[in-house]
């Protein structure tokens, strides 16, 4: 009950993040959240970088804060035809809570707000927990391809019906 109460609490505590309003949280909380991956992954540490500021300035970061801490963040491209989850992060110190389906949820609802028939994301096809976590919450994946920035790699694209429940 009480992860059920905190998610719903979290659910109307987005924030997006405005033009000039940056959050020295965002980089760092990404990169914490990859480098799990990557170190179970990949033996070489593996670089991860986002220039966040032509994106603040789009409106396409959303911050999920609990009890005023950065708790997580989603990173939502609107597009002609659908939403794209480019990057979805919770904190560590919140991870166990049921925030990434938040994060998930605020995707769809932003969506349907937009009037998209879909949300999309993708990863990497070795971060097979989010594969399985993705598939189970309801994305199917609709193509492999490789990674135009990460030679040898291959990315897995997944998209859901906004309309479609988990």
């Amino acid at each position: 009950m009480e992860q059920a109460v905190a998610r719903e609490n979290a659910i109307t505590a987005f924030q997006r993040v405005r033009r000039n309003k940056g959050s020295p949280g965002i980089d760092g909380m990404t990169v914490r959240q990859l480098e799990a991956y990557l170190r179970e992954h990949w033996p070489t540490r593996v670089t991860v970088t986002e220039d966040y500021a032509p994106r603040i300035a789009r409106g396409e970061i959303w911050l999920l804060e609990i009890d005023s801490a950065l708790a997580g963040l989603i990173v939502l491209e609107r597009h002609a035809d659908h939403a794209m989850i480019f990057s979805v992060a919770v904190s560590p110190a919140f991870q166990g809570r049921k925030l990434g389906i938040a994060l998930l949820d605020f995707a769809e609802e932003q969506a349907r707000s937009w009037g998209l028939p879909e949300v999309r994301l993708y990863t990497n096809s070795r971060m097979e927990r989010n594969i399985a976590l993705y598939a189970a919450y309801g994305y199917r994946e609709t193509g492999r391809r490789p990674n135009p920035y990460r030679p040898g790699w291959t990315v897995v694209d997944m998209a859901k019906p906004v309309d479609q429940a988990a």
